[in-house]
Formats: C-alpha cells, sequence, structure tokens
C-alpha cells in the first residue's frame, strides 16, 4: 500500500517540476488545448443525439408501457454517456500525446536531464516519423485493451448494487492503469521499451500506477482539467519511469531553463 503514497507523489512532483519551468508549461498547454476542443465537440453530440441513438437501438421497448420505456431509455442514454466520457478520459492522454509528440519528448528529455546525476536522457536515436508510428501503433494496442475493459465495465454496470458502486470504483483503477500507460510511454519508449515490456513492469507495480494513475483520471474528469495537468504529468511519468527502471533520481535537479525563468521573474 505504501506504493499508492509514492505514485501520488510522483504525480505532485510533476506539476512541481513544470512549475518551475514555464516556457515548458506553457508551449505544452497547446496540445490539450487542441484535443480538449475536440473532445467537447463529441461529448455535446453524443449529449444532444444520444437519447436519439438509444431509441433507434432499442426498437423492441416502443410497445411497453409508460413509465418502463422512459425509464429503460432514459437509464441507457446515461450509461451510454458515462462510457462516452470513460472513454474520452481512457483516450484523451493518448491523442494529445500523439498531437503533442515532439513537445512531449522534448519535455521528457529536459526531465531526465534535470534530474539524472550526469545530466544525461536517453535517446531512441530513431526519426520523428518512426516516434510518431510507434506511438500511434501502440496507443491503438492500448486503446483495444481499454475498449475490453470499458465493454465489461458497461455490462456489469446492469448488475444491482454492485453495478452502482463496486463497478465505478474499478473503472477508475482501469482508468489510472491506462493513463499511466500512456504517459510513461515517452520515456520508456525513448529508452527501447516496447509496449509488452512496459506492460510488464507497470503490472509489477500496480498500486505505484493506482496512485499516480487514478486522482489524476479523476481530475480529467472536471472541465478543463486536463489541459492544465497534462505537461506535468508527462514530468511525474517520466520521474516515476526513472524509478520503474531502477535509474538514480537526483532530488535537487535544476536545469538551465529553470535558471533563465528565474533571471527573467527578478
Amino acid at each position: 500500500m505504501r506504493d499508492l503514497g509514492v505514485g501520488f507523489r510522483y504525480l505532485l512532483k510533476g506539476q512541481r517540476w513544470v512549475a518551475r519551468h514555464g516556457k515548458s508549461y506553457n508551449f505544452g498547454l497547446l496540445p490539450g488545448l487542441i484535443t480538449l476542443v475536440l473532445y467537447a465537440a463529441a461529448l455535446v453530440a453524443l449529449a444532444v443525439w444520444g437519447e436519439d441513438f438509444v431509441t433507434w437501438a432499442t426498437p423492441f421497448a416502443d410497445d411497453w408501457s409508460s413509465p418502463w420505456e422512459r425509464l429503460f431509455r432514459g437509464f441507457l442514454t446515461v450509461v451510454l454517456f458515462a462510457l462516452g466520457l470513460l472513454l474520452s478520459v481512457l483516450t484523451f492522454t493518448a491523442v494529445t500525446l500523439l498531437v503533442g509528440q515532439p513537445f512531449y519528448e522534448s519535455l521528457s528529455e529536459k526531465v531526465d536531464q534535470d534530474v539524472s546525476p550526469d545530466g544525461t536522457a536517453p535517446h531512441s536515436g530513431r526519426p520523428l516519423w518512426q516516434e510518431l508510428w510507434i506511438s500511434a501503433r501502440d496507443s491503438l494496442r492500448i486503446l483495444a485493451r481499454a475498449l475490453v475493459w470499458g465493454v465489461l465495465l458497461f455490462a456489469c454496470g446492469f448488475i444491482p448494487v454492485l453495478g452502482q458502486t463496486v463497478v465505478p470504483v474499478i473503472g477508475f483503477f482501469v482508468t489510472g492503469f491506462f493513463l499511466t500507460e500512456e504517459l510513461c510511454a515517452v520515456a520508456l519508449q525513448r529508452r527501447g521499451v516496447d509496449l509488452r515490456s512496459r506492460l510488464g513492469l507497470l503490472r509489477a507495480r500496480k498500486t505505484l500506477v493506482w496512485g499516480f494513475g487514478t486522482p489524476l483520471g479523476l481530475a480529467f474528469l472536471v472541465p478543463f482539467v486536463a489541459v492544465f495537468l497534462m505537461p506535468g504529468a508527462v514530468a511525474g511519468a517520466t520521474l516515476m519511469a526513472r524509478e520503474l527502471l531502477g535509474e538514480e533520481i537526483r532530488e535537487d535537479g535544476s536545469d538551465e531553463e529553470s535558471r533563465d525563468d528565474a533571471e527573467v521573474t527578478a
């Protein structure tokens, strides 16, 4: 259980890191804003036309007596929107990381350089197009896993009592795990760690992963919060990736940009 607190501290450390590095933080907001607009439009469309979709998908309920038809379709509409919200949380990170791949790679490298005892950061040596391809391919594979969990949790949501209590809690932990995988992928992919190995590392420290990703997933449910937390989440995930691989973390790291920002502020 100690790892839960350790994971949460890495989340906080990442936010503190970007707070000290204003240039990186400000530029990091742009990919999240672009993705947020796209997802907001999709969720608004789901809220507006979700009931029509449920009505079209359940023709067998047309002849049900009132109020059962309305209650049944109303429940399915709420569940459909909740599923869309869950999937948006699960995929927001992957899409934002893909949109902002060049920046987040640079941000992760700066974090590595800042906390590494020798001031260096691992480099994959691959061209940008190959990094984008690997990132997109792995994100689709993670999305497929997330969809399986989403469908399973959606079905379990119909179980009386458990579907309204235990299932949502499990959903947040599942969300936290996949969020953390996507975020850690930025640092681990640069180190040549493939998807299978990444999942193995994370499964071996599930409580650490939940401590980092579950509160982040809950925060991402609040409108606009994801945009402002993404740069710090990438920074924190880079720090956590170093721990997962047993790499040393220099706690008093402070790179050139941090000093430049301090001079500008002064």
